[in-house]
């Protein structure tokens, strides 16, 4: 169903946090209007940005009823019509989330059946929210200018700063100068800025002017200048992750999350762990190192560059091996032996009901299967696929690595019938 342009102003109370950043409330045509930029309980007006037959998209550009949890924006290019980066700059950080945590619930409640509350914890590494990114993605205009694209535009708000993005991304300086013949730029940085990489989109590497900044550049797999890759620390162990392979942004994430994943997994000296969705392989050296010799550990990632930094980061580990192949149901049935344990960290639209059907297979075997996930829907959709089939959730956590914006991210233990 297409939305078209609507410019109508409308008085409206807001009800309860919905997906995609904004709140629920009702035209007095009845449809649903999804109001970004105001919260629960607030009287606003709001501009109506597009609509369909069933439903409007609005941002409160005014509040007549403000909420105790409102607060001033820190951000100067927050707000109506301003950057789409951030949902919730005009929410204080604790309400952020409890906002979080309803929604997380509702999730549970609607897609996967169980009544379940959630407490999302805040983790180490920002200052109320903000500087915590390592990682920021820009839009360049034609004159080589970089800005945040506006919420569900391609028009650009132009930037010289982030206070959401760790200091260090800052420091590179990529914001402050021109890019022409960039379409558009990512800045990586590693801890404390020691390694930084500018990688671009473009449709000819060749006509790239690169500034003078200290970082290197990478454009469509084509190192410009070195380096490109940036090497950072967990619990203890050196990690590489190479331009465009997944890394978790906040700069406290990786620790909070490979600490959780230990944890829940309740891994043994001697177990068999298969990690899908390996990634760089942040799990898979923290899980090798805990079955130690006697153990193995299996890691599936269908990312070529990713393979290579997982088998880079894990080489100390006879015990590690890496396999480069789609995470597909008949893999996860016949491809991936006995595990004791199995984790797995599907991108945002989340495993889908074959695979995690497919897990039930070693239901006999398996003691655990450790389920990372930054969406509440997709999550309570999969994990509904093993509840149906006798599986109980042991532990569900849920941990604020997304400060200012609607995201969060959830790790769960999931036990097999009879082992709960």
């Amino acid at each position: 169903m297409s939305a078209v342009e609507d410019t109508r102003v409308l008085e409206l109370e807001i009800g309860n946090v919905a997906g995609g950043g904004g709140c629920v409330a009702r035209a007095p045509d009845g449809r649903v209007v999804f109001v970004r930029h105001s919260l629960p309980g607030e009287r606003v007006m709001a501009k109506v940005t597009s609509s369909t037959r069933s439903y409007l998209r609005a941002d409160a550009i005014e509040v007549l009823q403000p909420s105790p949890d409102r607060v001033s924006p820190p951000c100067p290019h927050a707000g109506p019509d301003r950057c789409g980066g951030c949902d919730f700059q005009h929410v204080d950080v604790a309400a952020q989330r409890r906002l979080k945590g309803f929604r997380i619930a509702e999730q549970l409640e609607h897609l996967a059946g169980i009544v379940r509350e959630v407490t999302v914890e805040p983790v180490a590494g920002d200052e109320a929210g903000l500087g915590w990114r390592s990682r920021i993605r820009l839009a360049v205009d034609p004159e080589g200018k970089v800005g945040f694209r506006k919420h569900r535009s391609h028009e650009l708000e132009y930037v010289d700063h982030c206070p959401i993005a760790d200091p260090a991304v800052m420091e590179v300086g990529a914001l402050g100068v021109e890019w022409p013949g960039a379409d558009e730029l990512e800045v990586f940085v590693g801890p404390g800025g020691t390694d930084a990489v500018v990688s671009l989109t473009t449709s000819n590497p060749v006509k790239v002017t690169l500034p003078d900044i200290k970082a290197g550049v990478v454009a469509r797999g084509r190192v410009l200048r070195q380096p490109d890759a940036v090497h950072t620390v967990v619990a203890g162990f050196n990690f590489r992750v190479t331009n465009g392979v997944f890394w978790q942004v906040h700069v406290g994430a990786a620790n909070a999350l490979g600490n959780e994943v230990r944890a829940a997994s309740g891994v043994r000296p001697g177990d068999a762990v298969v990690d899908l969705y390996a990634g760089a392989g942040l799990f898979s050296v923290l899980l090798a190192d805990a079955v130690g010799p006697a153990g193995s550990v299996l890691a599936v990632e269908r990312d070529r560059r990713a393979c290579a930094d997982a088998s880079h980061n894990g080489k100390r580990y006879s015990l590690l091996r890496v396999m480069k192949a789609s995470i597909t149901p008949s893999l996860v049935e016949d491809a991936i032996g006995q595990p004791d344990l199995i984790v797995l960290d599907p991108a945002r639209e989340g495993a889908g009901t074959g695979v995690m059907s497919a897990l039930d297979t070693h239901a006999s075997t398996v003691r655990k299967v450790i389920y990372v996930s930054c969406d509440p829907a997709s999550f309570s959709r999969d994990i509904k696929a093993l509840l149906t089939r006798g599986w109980s959730i042991s532990t569900l956590r849920a941990f604020d690595i997304f400060p200012m914006t609607e995201h969060v991210e959830l790790v769960a233990s999931l036990t097999p019938p009879g082992q709960g």
